[in-house]
């Protein structure tokens, strides 16, 4: 399943892929993969993430479905 709130998070902090990957420390490819649901990121990239977009775990990857 796509990760379409990372995507609007990440685009409203005006960050490209590539910036958001070096702020967390793995690959564009690592966060393109997320964001088309191809990966499943460990909790502790997850976090790094959510800190680098101050987002909550629950808002970034929690569905509600």
């Amino acid at each position: 399943m796509k990760n379409l709130k990372l995507k609007a998070a990440r685009a409203a902090r005006d960050l490209s892929q590539e910036q958001l990957a070096q702020l967390c420390n793995v690959s564009r490819q690592t966060i393109n993969a997320i964001e088309k649901g191809d990966y499943n990121p460990t909790i502790n990239l997850c976090i790094a993430i959510c800190k680098a977009l101050d987002k909550t775990l629950d808002e970034l990857f929690w569905n509600a479905e």
